[in-house]
């Protein structure tokens, strides 16, 4: 097993398992940010995949996946917009260690890609995975902040 392999594993395990505890147990607002956790973490799991297997397709796997993993963490702000009010979600911490992790590891692919079609994809990936990140997360706490604990947007 080589190291990307290895970092895929780790980044993976670690990173899901805390996602679907918070998933399953818990407040509303630990679900919903957990539900964006998942997606900050599985999109650079596949990116290291891709690495390790030198398979370029979970690369666009992964580009899909961090266009729409924060729409869906965008439509559960918004319909849960009243629940949200009356707890709000705190995920300053997981979301900049999300973002953190992302930029990381595609600065590392950057690196080892070199320049090119692939390094321009990694970029993309990346610039759409932690501004998604970014902004969904700071949606889930501006859902309760908009409707003022009325329960209504």
């Amino acid at each position: 097993m080589d190291g990307w392999l290895l970092a895929a594993t780790l980044t993976l395990a670690v990173g899901l398992t805390a996602a679907l505890w918070g998933v399953a147990t818990g407040p509303l607002r630990r679900r919903v940010v957990a539900q964006n956790l998942s997606t900050a973490v599985a999109c650079p799991g596949l990116l290291l995949l891709a690495q390790g297997y030198d398979r370029p397709s979970y690369v666009d796997l992964a580009l899909v996946l961090a266009l729409l993993g924060p729409v869906g963490t965008l439509v559960f702000a918004r319909l849960l917009a009243g629940e949200l009010a009356e707890d709000p979600p705190r995920a300053r911490g997981v979301t900049w260690a999300a973002a953190g992790l992302g930029a990381v590891v595609v600065l590392a692919l950057c690196a080892v890609t070199g320049p090119g079609r692939a390094m321009a994809k990694l970029l993309v990936t990346g610039a759409l995975l932690i501004g998604g990140n970014l902004v969904a997360s700071r949606a889930l706490t501006g859902a309760a902040e908009e409707t003022g604990g009325t329960g209504r947007a």
